[in-house]
């Protein structure tokens, strides 16, 4: 492809994924400061920070950067075990609480919206559950509304690892146009790395979510049952017995293009969401991804 990958999307990163904390002994801002610094990102995606000193120090140097912020509120979910579709009403609206922290959160460090995905669920109580979830979305949405931001959900597996109840294209596509009628700041999060834990092809996920799809993620996955980094772990490009390379990669570029997503004057962001494995340098997983980005888009058609 002749032309820029800029030219299409704000590329960023997934911070807390590239540099997990337990795997990144320096700490602090260091992981932020790599991102900030290297101008192959023009976008970051960011997390809650429990510390005010250090939030003040994210939020100014975020602000250096001229750089587009994404804030991810999937950890205030995931290290809690909240669940935004609880069919407790108490339990729902203990997520739906953190989550609106997030949004004001996610304002102060400069971030347009925040992204979150939906909790777990029964087959016995899916239509309750999504109710539930439906309730807690649309709060989310009139409370970002107010202050000019947007809300996403990301699309999850909904059996093999996270287990959430969006869920397969299909269904995050009904789910999404239910919110749509009331909520036009909400869409969905698409990840490539999602697809082969969703058992669908990325042409398959494009197409069903088009009207939906603000905000894109891509990675890796394992799905052979016994292997390590099988499910949700998002190991590098390349790594044993995974699903997505180079050439799935480039094929998501390809769909994305036919679908009408490469937008000169509204680029979506696309994001690496990829972390080391055990033992594995966090830099240097992060320049495989960097390489692999650049070499499916060379070998884009124009």
């Amino acid at each position: 492809m002749k032309e820029s990958i800029y030219t299409y999307f704000d590329v960023g990163t997934v911070l807390w994924m590239s540099y997990p904390p337990d795997a990144c002994p320096e700490g602090g801002a260091e992981p932020l400061l790599k991102i900030l610094r290297d101008d192959f990102f023009t976008c970051v995606e960011i997390t809650q920070e429990k510390d005010d000193a250090a939030r003040r120090r994210v939020r100014d140097l975020l602000a250096q950067s001229h750089m587009r912020v994404c804030y991810g509120a999937q950890p205030r979910l995931l290290s809690t075990g909240l669940n935004p579709n609880d069919l407790d009403e108490e339990g729902r609206k203990r997520a739906e609480r953190t989550l609106m922290e997030g949004i004001d959160e996610a304002q102060y460090l400069g971030a347009g919206g925040i992204a979150f995905l939906a909790g777990k669920w029964r087959e016995e109580t899916r239509e309750q559950a999504l109710g539930q979830l439906l309730k807690t979305t649309t709060n989310l949405c009139r409370y970002a509304q107010e202050k000019g931001m947007s809300v996403n959900l990301e699309v999850f597996d909904h059996d093999c690892d996270k287990a959430a109840l969006i869920g397969p294209a299909p269904l995050a596509a009904r789910f999404a146009a239910q919110v749509r009628c009331s909520c036009r700041n909400f869409g969905l999060l698409a990840d490539l790395s999602h697809f082969p834990t969703t058992y669908e092809s990325g042409r398959f996920v494009i197409q069903t979510l088009r009207p939906y799809i603000t905000h894109l993620h891509i990675g890796n996955a394992v799905m052979r049952e016994g292997c390590d980094a099988y499910g949700d772990k998002h190991p590098r490009f390349g790594y044993p017995e995974s699903a997505n390379d180079t050439g799935q990669l480039l094929e998501f570029f390809r769909v994305l293009r036919e679908e009408g997503f490469f937008r000169k004057e509204e680029p979506l962001v696309l994001s690496m969401e990829v972390s080391p494995r055990p033992g594995e340098d966090a830099d240097i997983v992060l320049a495989n991804t960097k390489r692999v980005i650049k070499r499916a888009w060379a070998l884009l058609e124009d």
